[in-house]
């Protein structure tokens, strides 16, 4: 039997903060240092499939099947063309998810109770990370999310209502961990979208870290331009241009991330 996986929720309520961006590129720093990675996208905009190169109409299962029963996590992965990163897409009909697990039980376990598929007697090879990419609001999908993981990564854009919107999501992860999942910890605060030549970026800095202390990592994703442009050519910047320095940023990421991880094995 494989080894279970360490799971990571990128989770942030507020839109346009880094999420997908984070997920694609930090699952791609960690395959690039050699470890075995899912995304799991369950954000029914489907952003982080369209920027691994998944085509829509490739997505012919995908993890709202899962979710509600009618296919098994393991079945519905699929290559990228990063070498040691998979992903289990998403499409649009995630959105009713909501609606259609009303009335169920254990509606909020669906994607732990999924994820033990990735572990089974019939998997020769595992993955050391699963990395769920959750929508931009704090519905079931990302208390599926929350409810499933280890730790929650949280990424934070550098700008004014930053730590407005971080002080609402540190109470669900409270409530999910009082309720759902009494190991769920946070791994760790990534500051993106840094602009050196705004002074707002610098004091957004300071305050989240002096709000959150040591939980924030040392790494800071700056803007750069050619992390925005990876996207539509269905890339990783660290494929698109692995000299940039959001590539360079994402891979000091994905090495502060193990280091953590094995801070947290030894404790």
């Amino acid at each position: 039997m494989t080894q279970r996986p360490r799971v990571l929720a990128l989770a942030n309520q507020k839109g346009g903060v880094g999420k997908t961006t984070t997920a694609i590129n930090l699952g791609t720093a960690l395959a690039a240092i050699n470890e075995r990675v899912l995304i799991v996208d369950l954000d029914p905009q489907g952003n982080a499939s369209t920027g691994l190169g998944i085509e829509r109409k490739s997505r012919r299962r995908s993890t709202y099947d899962v979710l509600i029963g009618e296919a098994k996590l393991s079945d519905i992965v699929q290559e990228t063309a990063v070498p040691r990163l998979f992903i289990t897409p998403s499409t649009m009909d995630l959105s009713g998810l909501e609606l259609e697990l009303a009335n169920e039980r254990e509606r909020n376990y669906r994607l732990r109770n999924a994820l033990l598929s990735l572990a089974g007697p019939d998997q020769p090879e595992g993955f050391g990370y699963v990395l769920v990419d959750c929508p931009p609001s704090l519905n079931l999908l990302t208390i599926n999310a929350m409810a499933a993981a280890d730790s929650i990564l949280v990424p934070l854009q550098c700008e004014f209502f930053a730590l407005e919107g971080l002080s609402q999501l540190l109470k669900t992860v409270e409530q999910v961990k009082s309720n759902l999942n009494p190991k769920l910890s946070i791994h760790g605060i990534v500051l993106t979208m840094y602009d050196a030549r705004n002074n707002l970026s610098d004091q957004v800095v300071a305050d989240v870290k002096q709000f959150m202390g040591d939980k924030v990592y040392q790494t800071i994703i700056p803007r750069n331009v050619r992390v925005s442009e990876a996207p539509s050519y269905g890339k990783p910047v660290l494929l698109y241009d692995f000299k940039c320095t959001g590539s360079q940023a994402y891979l000091k990421l994905a090495s502060e991330v193990v280091k953590r991880e094995r801070g947290l094995a030894a404790a």
